[in-house]
């Protein structure tokens, strides 16, 4: 073999001469470990500095201990520039699997062989707040999918969110200032509650549709695992002809929307800041693995400009009615991260990363972004942030790149440029792969400007309000009443309840009323009354209900009915929900009748003091005369039961502990029944008995169910119950 064939091998990896990349050791500590530096040496000791000392006198440290100086230094320097936004957040591993192929819009093999499984990584996140703020807050949150191809790695980079504050990437440095705490004071923390915020939205007429949905309940989801996830921006699809079309990317939750209610939110945000990263590794370690639709809304090249907003604003979506989505595929989250800086901190998304079928469009928030993001990795991590084992694709990765900080690859040969002399990793053709974008002509004027349908900034934001429900209007209302109260310019709440008239005269005299603005008494324009599907929350539903991954607190005291509470427990486990017992304390309960030595009892979760009933999606009391006398009494037991029909959710009783809630709820129709007929009221469940006949329909949960499984299982399958709050009943107890 000649010298030039032997190079040619070198460098392009013929014949076991392929270039070395080092993956990260993964490592699971073990008592069999012993401790190291990072250059392998074993340690002397990781608790006491080298120093001069004596048996009397204990003396200064010695700088000579490069053990001591390396573990400070390593230390020192953990921490790596956090996020501008998005800085909080959680991920999990899983697959995308392709049900039905797009092949008529792209040659994109990850949408097109439905033979394969996807690897991907998600990354859900708030917006606002810094690292160490709450999961709970009022925000935007973030939806990012790395999709692990065969061709390479694609970001959809996307929201729980389907538009934009702005429409031009040019006004992201000012959006984000004005949302971020104010600047004398660095308060408020992850709230867009202030001054700032307002009056920038305010001057920023394009960010009406956002902020209409950031002040629903959409901005406070339940979990990560029950909200959409939107690609926001307008990308394009290539098919094998050559023709594009334009497309946005939607991921619809198996488990439906839902949202906290707002005094729930607050709430938890100190009570339990991490809920959402918690909630989301605990449904994965439980195996009630999330999931969602992944569909696709395209439109062809030829017919962009027949819909009265242009297609590439991202301030406007792409009304169902109009575009259907297609429902192609489905994503699963099914292994949590093994390390949270390493993988969930350091993974780096770009919307510039797309495999070849998958191209930009001209949207002017995307070409913006697609620069904003990898300049930000290159802040963040360094220019070799792609070799990160995290962000690094599963195909092989072969260019010239060299050197530069973190480097890990490790390229054999002397040829570092092309073309050369060797013809060595020449550029791929399109057969081959390459990626390439079909060509297209451009004319127009050069100018800071953009089309005219740009330019209207009220429709769709009145569209999304006539399409909520009554509960959700007021949700709104109260959302904007208060926000506008956390400002104290008059400038600011003034203007704004003036805008609102734009919108909806009825909205904005309610709120210019609570925050203290001049009441307008006409609209500034006429609302055109038009509604579209699947902007409500409420629409977006299981096909089924079912209460998997729900989170069932079960409370007792000594003296409690095991029968009962052994069957719901069981009841519970059996349709994949996650019950936790809660009591006085969180030592051993035991059951009526039982002898009370260790052993005969039941061990709590938690205690009332120690947990809430934010925490909790539902709540039920089993029976037990004992049991109840004590519950009766505590002052906390009866908040656990008014807090949580407070925030609308699901509450259940048998046998006494019906007079339980009778006494904190006062609901005329809740009966104590001397027989096994559940009674259903305003999502309160109660039954006298619990007999085998009430445990059968678990499976199938009815509305129209005769038993006390099926008519619970099926209130804490929707949720919330909004009579509640439609008849004012919520505001009669004190939670």
């Amino acid at each position: 073999m000649s010298a030039v064939d032997k190079i040619k091998n070198m460098v392009s990896g013929e014949k076991g001469a392929k270039v070395a990349q080092l993956d990260a050791v993964s490592q699971t500590v073990s008592k069999n470990d012993r401790l190291t530096t990072d250059f392998g040496v074993k340690e002397p000791t990781a608790d006491e500095w080298l120093r001069v000392t004596s048996e009397d006198k204990t003396g200064p440290m010695l700088l000579e201990d490069n053990y001591a100086r390396e573990r400070i230094h390593r230390f020192d320097h953990e921490r790596i520039p956090e996020r501008v936004v998005h800085a909080r957040g959680a991920g999990a591993f899983g697959n995308f699997r392709l049900f039905e192929s797009a092949e008529d819009v792209t040659f994109a093999p990850v949408l097109t062989d439905t033979s394969r499984e996807t690897p991907v990584f998600v990354r859900f996140s708030t917006v606002q707040g810094s690292r160490g703020s709450a999961d709970t807050v009022r925000d935007v949150r973030g939806f990012a999918v790395k999709f692990y191809t065969q061709e390479g790695n694609w970001d959809i980079v996307g929201n729980n969110i389907p538009v934009f504050f702005i429409q031009d990437a040019i006004k992201f440095p000012d959006v984000v200032h004005a949302v971020k705490p104010e600047p004398h004071n660095e308060v408020p923390q992850a709230q867009s509650a202030h001054n700032n915020f307002w009056d920038f939205v305010y001057l920023h007429e394009e960010a009406t549709h956002m902020y209409m949905w950031t002040m629903s309940d959409r901005a406070i989801p339940r979990s990560y695992r029950m909200m959409q996830g939107f690609g926001v921006n307008t990308f394009t699809l290539i098919n094998k002809n050559g023709e594009r079309h334009f497309v946005k990317f939607h991921f619809t939750p198996e488990l439906g929307v839902h949202s906290f209610v707002w005094d729930e939110a607050l709430k938890l945000a100190g009570q339990d800041p991490d809920f959402h990263r918690k909630d989301l590794w605990e449904a994965i370690e439980n195996g009630a693995y999330p999931k969602w639709k992944f569909g696709i809304q395209t439109i062809p090249e030829s017919k962009e400009h027949e819909f009265d907003f242009d297609i590439l604003d991202a301030t406007k979506l792409w009304p169902e009615e109009l575009v259907p989505i297609r429902y192609i595929g489905e994503l699963e989250l099914n292994r949590n991260v093994d390390e949270y800086f390493t993988q969930t901190e350091q993974v780096a998304f770009c919307t510039a990363h797309m495999v070849p079928g998958i191209g930009q469009s001209d949207d002017p928030l995307l070409q913006g972004r697609s620069f904003s993001y990898f300049d930000t990795q290159l802040s963040r991590l360094g220019i070799n942030w792609q070799e990160l084992p995290i962000n690094k694709p599963v195909c092989p990765v072969m260019n010239f790149n060299r050197d530069g900080q973190g480097r890990h690859t490790i390229t054999k040969g002397t040829v570092n440029y092309w073309p050369n002399r060797f013809e060595a990793r020449p550029p791929a053709t399109q057969q081959e792969g390459a990626y390439r974008d079909p060509p297209f002509s451009v004319q127009g004027i050069k100018a800071r400007t953009k089309s005219a349908k740009f330019r209207e900034h009220y429709n769709q934001a009145q569209l999304f309000y006539n399409s909520l429900t009554p509960p959700e209007k007021s949700h709104v209302a109260a959302a904007f009443a208060f926000e506008l109260d956390h400002c104290d310019d008059p400038v600011v709440y003034e203007r704004m309840s003036q805008r609102l008239a734009d919108i909806d005269l009825e909205l904005a005299q309610t709120v210019a009323e609570m925050v203290g603005g001049t009441k307008p008494t006409k609209a500034s324009r006429a609302n055109h009354g038009k509604t579209a599907k699947n902007l409500s929350q409420t629409a977006i539903q299981p096909e089924k209900p079912t209460i998997a991954s729900r989170r069932i607190a079960i409370i007792i005291a000594d003296g409690f009915d095991k029968v009962t509470y052994d069957a719901i427990t069981t009841t519970l486990k059996a349709s994949s929900a996650l019950p936790f017992t809660i009591a006085p304390r969180r030592s051993e309960i035991y059951p009526a009748g039982a002898d009370k030595t260790p052993g005969n009892g039941v061990q709590p979760d938690h205690h009332l003091e120690g947990m809430r009933s934010t925490m909790f999606d539902a709540v039920f009391v089993p029976g037990g005369a004992q049991a109840v006398q004590t519950l009766m009494k505590s002052g906390r037991a009866i908040h656990w039961i008014r807090e949580a029909f407070g925030h609308l959710k699901a509450i259940g009783a048998s046998g006494e502990a019906v007079q339980l809630l009778k006494h904190a709820i006062a609901l005329p129709e809740i009966q104590l029944s001397s027989d096994d007929k559940a009674i259903e009221s305003y999502g309160v469940v109660t039954i006298g008995k619990i007999s085998p006949d009430s445990l059968k329909g678990a499976v199938t949960i009815a509305k129209e169910g005769t038993g006390f499984v099926q008519k619970f299982w099926y209130q804490i399958a929707q949720h919330k119950n909004f009579d509640r709050e439609l008849e004012g009943l919520n505001s009669q107890v004190a939670y």
